[in-house]
């Protein structure tokens, strides 16, 4: 598309409040879930599904959407998505019931999935190699903005107006980024149109998928191991298919011919898998341990968001310049770092102290994720930008479920069926830090990944291949 028929400004504003929104939602729904399970009675197993059913949702439409956008244009998924996850947010508005809400969070699961890997693959699209990291990291630091000021304005909406007003926000917003779409992505990108999309491809990934999510979500149950099994065993399933496909959903061999591609999307999921759950820990460890109510915690734990969102811009820009593995893996270690931190807290744990660890994971966060995505998206041809971030969103999914468990499965260990009390603190401290130890090991294992999936600009490690 040539390049004045758009303003790459604009392009970078309207894929910005498409990242800010979908996070939003996530963590201003989560603040909003006592007020939900209180007017519809809801039971803790229905009330769970309002988050589960979101997440294996975006899942399980993550690569299909990036493919489909490849063959019929990267614009029209894109307003698309967000045009569903704008109706079925409105609608969410009005549910009658608890099991009408699950629905809609479905809904706006599959519009959330099309917005997340549109909106990278779009600005992959439209900003050359040179630009690529600093958009990216604008990109990035808008997701975390709209994930730290999820649980502040939900909660003052949730307190003021009720639940609902939670899901009238998005109606506005998502009408002006359809109408910037309109006006400032005046062009296509359809750079595999021609090919068609594999259905029973599609179908086994989605299978597999639900599989090993919902496993995840139900640890430490024994049923668990044989979700999680039934799930990996899919998963060979769906690369043996895409082998024999003539248009693969997702073309696997580029995890073999691309190193970049492939150690990069692994530093993904290890990245995510190592940090996801040190909120959950975090949040509980500052309201049990250190007695401070949800607000002072949230306050405590915006920290960490704040930092990343202001140095992403940053990072994303010096992976223009210099090689993203190195930055990256540089952030891996500062996540380590962070990790390694956390495993010393205790009962007479200064502020100041968990303050400084957040800095420090703020730090790993924003030097390895945009760089490492700018990383991703620069190893493959244009044709598969839409595959390309489907997958990286992909990895991060699977990696905060699995971190999210791993928490959960190790204070199940240690607690069992007790609740945490006074009585339990101790055992709740040494399952955190057990987490701890055990996330701060896989960034360390991550390192390793980052830094060697070999140089991007030189073309040793294949930038642009042809898997």
């Amino acid at each position: 598309m040539p390049m004045e028929q758009y303003s790459k400004k604009q392009v970078s504003l309207t894929i910005a409040l498409a990242s800010f929104l979908t996070p939003f939602m996530i963590s201003a729904t989560n603040i909003a879930l006592p007020s939900i399970q209180a007017e519809f009675a809801a039971k803790a197993v229905s009330l769970s599904w309002v988050a589960t059913s979101y997440l294996l949702s975006t899942a399980v439409f993550l690569v299909p959407a990036g493919k489909i956008a490849d063959i019929y244009g990267r614009k029209k998924l894109f307003m698309l998505g967000i045009i569903i996850f704008t109706l079925a947010s409105l609608f969410s508005a009005f549910v009658p019931s608890i099991q009408w809400l699950i629905g809609m969070r479905i809904l706006q699961g599959l519009g959330g999935s099309i917005v997340m890997t549109t909106a990278v693959a779009i600005l992959t699209s439209v900003f050359p190699p040179q630009e690529r990291g600093k958009a990216l990291g604008i990109n990035v630091s808008m997701v975390y903005i709209g994930l730290a000021s999820g649980p502040t304005l939900g909660g003052l909406l949730t307190a003021h107006l009720g639940w609902r007003s939670i899901f009238y926000m998005p109606v506005p917003l998502g009408v002006v980024i359809v109408l910037f779409t309109l006006y400032s992505l005046r062009g296509e990108w359809a750079d595999a149109q021609g090919e068609s999309l594999d259905i029973p491809g599609s179908l086994i990934y989605a299978l597999s998928v639900i599989l090993v999510t919902y496993g995840l979500t139900v640890l430490p149950a024994i049923s668990a191991l044989l979700y999680i099994a039934l799930g990996l065993l899919g998963s060979i399933a769906f690369v043996a298919s895409q082998l024999k496909a003539k248009y693969p959903v997702f073309n696997v061999r580029v995890f073999k011919n691309n190193r970049v591609f492939a150690y990069s999307n692994i530093a993904a999921l290890i990245n995510y898998g190592a940090t996801a759950g040190v909120t959950f820990l975090l949040s509980l460890y500052l309201q049990y341990i250190k007695g401070m109510p949800p607000q002072a915690a949230g306050l405590v734990l915006i920290v960490q968001p704040i930092v990343q969102a202001l140095l992403s811009p940053t990072a994303g820009k010096l992976s223009d310049r210099i090689e993203p593995r190195l930055i990256s893996s540089l952030g891996m270690g500062c996540t380590a770092l962070g990790l390694f931190l956390m495993i010393f807290l205790h009962f007479e744990t200064s502020l100041s102290y968990v303050l400084a660890a957040l800095i420090v994971l703020g730090i790993g966060f924003a030097l390895f994720g945009s760089p490492n995505t700018n990383a991703i998206m620069s190893s493959v041809s244009r044709q598969y930008y839409g595959i390309a971030s489907g997958a990286v969103s992909t990895m991060r999914l699977l990696g905060q479920n699995f971190s999210m468990a791993m928490a959960t499965l190790l204070i199940t260990i240690n607690l069992g069926d007790a609740s945490i009390s006074p009585s339990t603190y101790e055992l709740f401290l040494n399952s955190s830090r057990l987490s701890f130890s055990i996330f701060a090991l896989l960034c360390l294992t991550g390192i390793y990944f980052s830094y060697s999936r070999g140089r991007l600009r030189t073309g040793s490690s294949g930038e642009n291949p042809e898997p």
